[in-house]
């Protein structure tokens, strides 16, 4: 049975300039699961992740147009609030960006910006942050040092518990592992499978051998349009769409 819905979305069309880069996207992404976006580049992918937090607010002559539901509440209506949406996602780059600043305050920083200021609170948040991202028994001794002397894999692990410190809902990665040497991303990997029993996690990635490993559910994008999506041994061993078959075979890159 597939779990409940927490991102519903409904007739979304995104055009950039000219371009009808998203086209009639219908799609309900479970609760409480990992949902991987796969497909060849070009084809959408980043663009379909970045509406769910309407990063594409930031792009030049884009229109979007239809409904994304998270819970019941359509974040592109007239007046939905754009910090207030963006607080329930926390997003996870290709590659990581420290702020300029300690380990400890990188943590610190979304709650404080949420008016939390009492030591003793942040501190629990930092260290629970850092327990869940598996970073703490690495950095404990040195908190207070620059985030940016943190090793690649390290830094990618802290910009997800800063992102995991203002207690959103959902988590984004956008190949959120493909700086990464194969250690790191196995941590990241196991992170994203431990995570799930908290958050819905919805993830661009190109790596088929991963999004098999780590997945619940595939969507499965081509020139803008959703192809297929279900579960993930479904759609990646016995695909119902021709062309999901030869995408998994390799002879559409």
């Amino acid at each position: 049975m597939t779990p409940h819905p927490l991102i519903r979305v409904r007739d979304l069309n995104v055009h950039i300039d000219d371009h009808h880069i998203l086209k009639h996207i219908n799609i309900n992404i479970p609760d409480k699961s990992v949902t991987s976006i796969i497909g060849p580049s070009g084809c959408g992918k980043t663009t379909l992740l970045k509406t769910f937090n309407r990063l594409l607010d930031d792009t030049a002559n884009v229109k979007v147009t239809g409904s994304v539901l998270v819970h019941d509440e359509d974040i592109y209506a007239p007046h939905a609030e754009v910090t207030h949406i963006r607080k329930k996602m926390g997003l996870l780059s290709q590659r990581p960006f420290p702020l300029p600043m300690s380990i400890y305050d990188n943590v610190a920083y979304g709650p404080r910006i949420h008016g939390i200021r009492k030591k003793s609170e942040l501190d629990s948040i930092v260290e629970q942050q850092l327990k869940d991202t598996g970073l703490w028994e690495e950095v404990k001794d040195r908190l207070h040092s620059p985030a940016a002397k943190l090793s690649i894999g390290q830094q990618q692990r802290l910009c997800l518990a800063r992102g995991l410190a203002v207690e959103p809902e959902i988590i984004l990665g956008d190949e959120s592992t493909s700086a990464l040497d194969p250690l790191s991303t196995h941590k990241i990997e196991d992170l994203f499978v431990r995570l799930k029993e908290k958050y819905t996690i919805v993830l661009v990635t190109h790596i088929l051998r991963q999004a098999r490993r780590i997945s619940d559910y595939i969507v499965f994008v081509y020139m803008g349009e959703i192809i297929e999506f279900g579960p993930t041994e479904e759609v990646l061993l016995d695909p119902k769409e021709e062309l999901t078959k030869q995408y998994v075979k390799g002879f559409i890159s």
